[in-house]
């Protein structure tokens, strides 16, 4: 890296300039070479828009020269769903280009085969609209009847990575990049940095079941802790995890080597010691419990939107939890639903492959259980797995969603390039490691406007997609606007696969039979 370069070019200077005085003059040509070369290094090491550059002088050119040699067909990864199938194919390039601020068109048309079984498009209108009719800056009010400070947040956001699993300079970008642009940081459950206050980002304070930021000698929630951690202006909502998609029903994991003695300071834990959160939380024990939980964050934060965000599991639990917020006339200010395609810096593989409803499911589910209780208008829903563009974002507004969270795409914003090291201490790019040699990769300075970039170009695409739609107000989407091919010769919208209920149709005994049984078996005082 940057110290092995600087020692090896010093090394070879000196024994060239020896060897042209003591052996033959030809050496001059390598010392020459050798100057060349140096010279290289010394840019590559102080350039700041490429990170393996920086880190790597002179052979970190070799990844941007085969990025240019390989055909830009080859560029995709492939979303599946739970069989292994391909949905969808997102050009990663896309998010690149425009984090650069790039031309992101393509020619030829689209490379994705239409008639395969999962391919999915959006219904567009003969009389599309004006795109420069459409509010430009879409946003959401976030608050309930008991939220005393209610949150206008962007359509989309940061979704929740802690420091620990990221760098602290990613941290930094990631929020300097929200402040930029006018959407909100998720802190992740690894508690609140120095990283994630400095730029003056808008923050969403994710509390997990380790608790970090808010904890006592003994790992248990302190709403003393929690009171003196909240106190912050740039905090503007509070989330409590239950479950991400990545790994429902295990907790949290920070590898020994990412954490070090700053990081556990944050926590309140040991450094250089592997964290496992615990899989479920200590300060309720019940679905009502967690809405009277959610209730006491809401008033220790002074009134800021409070919510929970998971990843569907048993259906009976997440109707049970519905059911406490009736009875007890409480709800969250908001929930995120996580989707099983989510990532993670460290899981088993079968948590990531095998365990939780993915993201299209669980939306859907929890948009009509909201609906069928009467209760959708109190509570808004964010969508967080997979998040990568701005169909994405219409199709899960489509099934029910307010807003959307992206971790993956906003990571490549960084420079993030699936390197798969996450849990290894040793990401190339400075993105997700603790290793300063590798964290100097990472400008903030740059970086901070790729993430703020990707966002704003994201966002005009949404809009494009609604205009085109026919629509004045992405508010107006609904289901029946996306289609999918679920055989070779039937297709049918998102009102076919997942048919919307009647408000209130619950309350009212009209149960639809495939939630009869769900129904039944839910209950707010027992999980």
């Amino acid at each position: 890296m940057r110290k092995g370069f600087v020692i090896t070019a010093i090394i070879a200077i000196v024994l060239t300039v020896i060897l042209s005085f003591t052996a033959s003059m030809w050496w001059l040509v390598a010392l020459a070479f050798v100057l060349l070369v140096t010279g290289m290094g010394v840019h590559d090491m102080n350039q700041k828009k490429h990170s393996i550059m920086r880190t790597y002088p002179v052979l970190g050119r070799m990844r941007y020269w085969m990025e240019e040699l390989r055909p830009k067909m080859y560029q995709y990864f492939v979303e599946s769903d739970i069989d292994g199938r391909p949905i969808n194919r997102i050009d990663r390039s896309t998010i690149y280009q425009r984090a650069k601020k790039q031309t992101d068109t393509m020619p030829f048309g689209t490379q994705l085969n239409v008639y395969e079984e999962g391919y999915e498009w959006m219904s567009h209108s003969i009389a599309p609209k004006d795109f420069n009719t459409l509010d430009h800056n879409p946003r959401v009010l976030i608050g309930n009847k008991d939220c005393g400070q209610p949150y206008s947040a962007s359509i989309f956001n940061v979704s929740a990575m802690s420091f620990g699993s990221l760098s602290s300079n990613a941290i930094e970008a990631l929020n300097a990049g929200a402040k930029i642009g006018g959407f909100a940081h998720n802190t992740g459950e690894g508690g609140l940095s120095p990283y994630h206050l400095k730029p003056g980002g808008d923050i969403i304070w994710q509390i997990g079941t380790g608790y970090f930021g808010c904890r006592d000698e003994q790992g248990n929630f302190s709403a003393e802790v929690f009171k003196k951690t909240i106190d912050k202006p740039q905090i503007k909502m509070v989330e409590l995890k239950l479950s991400q998609g990545a790994k429902p029903g295990h907790g949290g994991i920070l590898p020994a080597k990412k954490n070090t003695p700053e990081i556990a300071a944050i926590r309140h834990v040991a450094p250089y010691t592997t964290i496992f959160s615990p899989p479920y939380h200590s300060a309720f024990h019940h679905p009502k419990g967690l809405i009277q939980f959610i209730q006491e964050l809401r008033t220790l934060s002074g009134g800021r939107p409070t919510g929970f965000k998971l990843c569907i599991g048993k259906k009976s639990e997440f109707i049970g939890i519905c059911k406490a917020m009736v009875e007890l006339d409480i709800y969250p200010d908001f929930i995120t639903v996580d989707g099983g395609e989510g990532g993670t810096g460290a899981a088993p593989q079968e948590f990531s492959n095998y365990v939780g409803a993915p993201l299209m499911d669980g939306l859907a589910f929890v948009h009509n259980m909201l609906v069928g209780f009467g209760i959708r208008h109190h509570i808004t829903i964010i969508a967080s797995g997979k998040i990568l563009s701005g169909f994405h974002l219409l199709r899960a507004i489509a099934l029910g969603a307010d807003a959307c969270n992206s971790a993956r795409a906003m990571m490549m914003a960084l420079g993030c390039i699936q390197a798969l090291q996450c849990n290894t201490n040793k990401c190339p790019t400075g993105v997700a490691t603790q290793d300063p040699e590798l964290t100097v990769g990472l400008v903030v300075e740059d970086k901070k406007v790729r993430v703020a970039n990707y966002h704003e170009d994201t966002i005009k695409t949404f809009l494009e997609l609604t205009a085109a739609a026919g629509l004045d107000n992405y508010k107006q989407l609904t289901r029946s606007h996306i289609y999918r091919r679920v055989f070779m010769n039937e297709m049918r919208t998102f009102e076919d696969i997942y048919p919307s209920l009647k408000p209130g149709c619950f309350v009212n005994g009209e149960i639809p039979e495939k939630y009869k049984q769900d129904i039944e078996a839910a209950s707010a005082d027992t999980w």
